[in-house]
């Protein structure tokens, strides 16, 4: 069984669910990728499917999901990408490894829809970049 990998954000309807886009297309041989909220919104953001389909990886059929639905085994990493899910995270236990990476909420952008998939795409490849080198360190402890 894979080790199990969350990627935790507040609403989990942009920055979490790009990241376990990303996480499930660069690493499924090494982990189950799978992103939560601690307040999940309704639905994934229309405008981050949008800004991952456009580089090949399909979250359409993404959930908003609760941390909590993720207790009933064990979680071998949490990777917190906005800050209050890094300060409200739930208490783990003492194995869990813990990585904080602060992305803006693209959710926050104003204006045209085009002004708002300009900060889309800024924070996806911003994800893509850290996460990119995330799973090389990994590979590379392999």
């Amino acid at each position: 069984m894979k080790p199990r990998l969350i990627i935790l954000c507040t609403g989990n309807s942009c920055r979490s669910q790009m990241a376990e886009g990303f996480l499930r297309e660069l690493a499924d041989d090494l982990f189950d990728a799978q992103s939560a909220g601690m307040d999940p919104a309704a639905e994934v953001h229309p405008l981050a499917v949008k800004v991952m389909s456009e580089i090949g990886i399909d979250i359409s059929g993404n959930t908003c999901k609760h941390i909590n639905a993720f207790f009933d085994e064990p979680i071998e990493t949490v990777i917190t990408v906005c800050d209050h899910a890094d300060q409200s995270c739930p208490v783990l236990p003492a194995s869990t490894k813990r990585h904080h990476f602060s992305f803006p909420d693209p959710a926050s952008a104003v204006g045209t829809e085009n002004e708002k998939l300009v900060v889309f795409r800024q924070i996806r490849d911003d994800i893509s970049r850290i996460l990119l080198a995330y799973v090389a360190g990994r590979r590379d402890a392999l």
